[in-house]
């Protein structure tokens, strides 16, 4: 269960670092606050944070795609923006996905 806070916390302080630095103070707490929901001890604090790891990954995945664009206009490489923000997108989806396993059901009736 530890991992699976670490692995959350982990993935709310990135979404937040990327809201930091568009200056986007209120989403930016919004992901320092999310990992708090897990101090709730219901069902639905459970399906919140697994629908957040998913809208994380839509983001990281939107901002990808801004990037490859301005990259394909500028004629510089996208590659390793890519592979960097395809793997923080999958990072959130993992995320989400071990927040969804029996060991955590059983202590978010």
């Amino acid at each position: 269960m530890k991992l699976r806070i670490t692995l959350l916390a982990l993935a709310a302080i990135l979404l937040a670092a990327h809201f930091l630095r568009t200056s986007s103070l209120i989403p930016m707490l919004i992901c320092l606050a999310a990992p708090f929901l897990l101090l709730i001890k219901k069902h639905w604090s459970l399906l919140t944070l697994q629908a957040l790891t998913v809208l994380a990954a839509i983001i990281w995945l939107v901002t990808l795609n801004g990037i490859i664009q301005q990259r394909l206009f500028e004629g510089r490489s996208w590659t390793a923006s890519g592979i960097i923000l395809g793997v923080v997108a999958g990072f959130n989806l993992l995320t989400g996905w071990l927040l969804n396993s029996p060991l955590v059901k059983e202590k978010y009736p």
